[in-house]
């Protein structure tokens, strides 16, 4: 069975990094932890590389019509669920609490904090990915994105993208 590499991003908030083309070239998906921000950005995703992508609660109409709030899905042999406001080990979201608890994943991928974060769930036995934000807007003061590879039932290969502070001007 082959290795699934993949690109993963969040909170893009309407600006999706014109390096991500470059980043992301070698993985096989890009997913979307939400808050996307404009039919654009998903138009500029799924034109480049297969995607997956779920709403944000910035995210209006047009990307709700498209998208799901939640995705649970098999990537090879990893149960994996993405949600936009999924919270975190020991402070999940009431919205996805519930569920969590009686049918945890075994990859659970939120945004919506804006802050990167990796964790083992040892009480679940999940992997938690937050991949931060990698748009212009927000409280974050390093744009980030990850890539990792799903290799049968092994998550692996996970390595952090920091671009440059928010504040520093990207040409278009």
């Amino acid at each position: 069975m082959p290795i699934t590499r993949i690109g993963l991003i969040s909170d893009t908030h309407s600006f999706f990094d014109p390096r991500f083309f470059q980043l992301f070239s070698d993985v096989d998906e890009i997913w979307h932890a939400g808050d996307i921000g404009s039919i654009k950005v998903l138009e500029q995703i799924e034109q480049f590389k297969p995607f997956r992508a779920v709403y944000g609660n910035i995210d209006g109409a047009e990307l709700r019509c498209e998208l799901n709030r939640h995705e649970r899905f098999m990537c090879e042999d990893v149960d994996v669920w993405m949600t936009h406001i999924g919270g975190y080990p020991g402070r999940y979201d009431r919205t996805v609490k519930k569920e969590l608890l009686a049918n945890p994943p075994k990859l659970f991928i939120c945004g919506h904090s804006h802050i990167l974060k990796v964790m083992y769930d040892k009480k679940l036995d999940l992997l938690h990915i937050n991949p931060g934000a990698a748009g212009r807007y927000g409280f974050h003061k390093v744009r980030t994105a990850v890539r990792f590879a799903i290799d049968g039932d092994t998550i692996k290969n996970l390595e952090i993208i920091e671009l440059e502070n928010k504040a520093v001007p990207v040409i278009n």
